[in-house]
């Protein structure tokens, strides 16, 4: 058994290669070969979200507080609030991230393949996130 206290680990920002905003990084946790699976709580502030990505094996989001959104490519974006449990299949195309006026936290889960747990594609440009305040 291992356990890893809160706060064993830093605070990191978000890369700006991959969100957009103020994006927070808590408890990041991998695990050892032969284990894949890794995740870590990702805070966004209004306004900020991932960009475009898939995950490999897929993706698994637990939201713990706040509102935010989600959307896969082609589908409408969908609102997410604490407790709901959001899963990408893999290869799905998707992002996520806060709304506009309200901050949102979710848990990730991710397991690598050949030791790679997402791919990162496009930033979701501020016209296609504010397009969505319209639908």
């Amino acid at each position: 058994m291992q356990i890893k206290r809160s706060g064993f680990a830093p605070s990191v920002r978000g890369p700006e290669a991959y969100f957009t905003g103020t994006v927070r990084l808590d408890s990041r946790f991998d695990s050892e070969d032969p284990d894949r699976v890794g995740g870590a709580t990702v805070t966004f502030e209004p306004g900020a979200r991932t960009a475009w990505h898939t995950h490999p094996l897929g993706q698994t989001l637990i939201v713990i507080s706040g509102l935010g959104w989600a959307q896969r490519e082609g589908g409408p974006v969908e609102e997410i609030r604490p407790g709901d449990i959001v899963w990408f299949a893999p290869g799905e195309k998707h992002w996520h991230g806060a709304t506009p006026t309200t901050a949102m936290s979710h848990i990730a889960i991710a397991e690598k393949l050949d030791r790679s747990a997402a791919d990162w594609m496009e930033k979701v440009s501020d016209e296609q996130y504010h397009l969505t305040e319209i639908r």
